[in-house]
């Protein structure tokens, strides 16, 4: 049993969930996210989504939602940095930087304000307004594509898990 579980974690059939954290690839591109956070099943047009435990206080778990498009998909770094400002209503004014991690160029993002999270499906329309949220992205410029990191929830869970999302990117390698 043990070598059949080897074996499937190495070709990929089922997440490596160690100690170390949880493994993740897409587009030419690997990542670790932290043990803690809980890795949900999967969905259209994501690599991964992993739900970040809600701090103390906060009703609502986090989202980190990392998204790849398909080779040569997915829009350019600055237009994706401009749709996820555009996600929020009035938001605090955001803080970019620019980073290269493991030979990877990465964009950033924090921003604050009220997020209009996606109701009913991504292609509906409709939005729920979540006042007191916070969003960290990072933006990896893989080989085959971009791969979007998007970390939204309730301003305190962001917070407590802002290491955590900033050792996901800085985990970023090429496969």
């Amino acid at each position: 049993m043990r070598l059949a579980c080897v074996l499937a974690l190495a070709v990929g059939l089922l997440p490596a969930q160690a100690t170390k954290g949880i493994a993740g690839s897409a587009g030419g591109l690997k990542w670790t996210a932290p043990s803690r956070w809980k890795a949900d099943p999967p969905r259209p047009m994501r690599a991964a989504t992993y739900r970040v435990p809600a701090a103390a206080g906060d009703k609502e778990d986090g989202e980190c939602a990392v998204f790849f498009f398909g080779a040569g998909q997915g829009g350019a770094v600055q237009a994706n940095i401009d749709r996820w400002i555009a996600q929020f209503s009035n938001p605090t004014k955001p803080k970019t930087g620019k980073q290269t991690i493991n030979g990877i160029p990465v964009t950033t993002i924090d921003l604050s304000g009220t997020y209009k999270q996606s109701a009913g499906g991504p292609m509906s329309g409709k939005t729920e307004d979540k006042p007191g949220y916070r969003l960290l992205g990072g933006i990896a410029e893989g080989t085959q594509a971009n791969i979007f990191f998007k970390f939204t929830g309730p301003a305190k869970t962001v917070v407590a898990a802002e290491k955590e999302f900033e050792a996901v990117l800085k985990s970023i390698k090429k496969e």
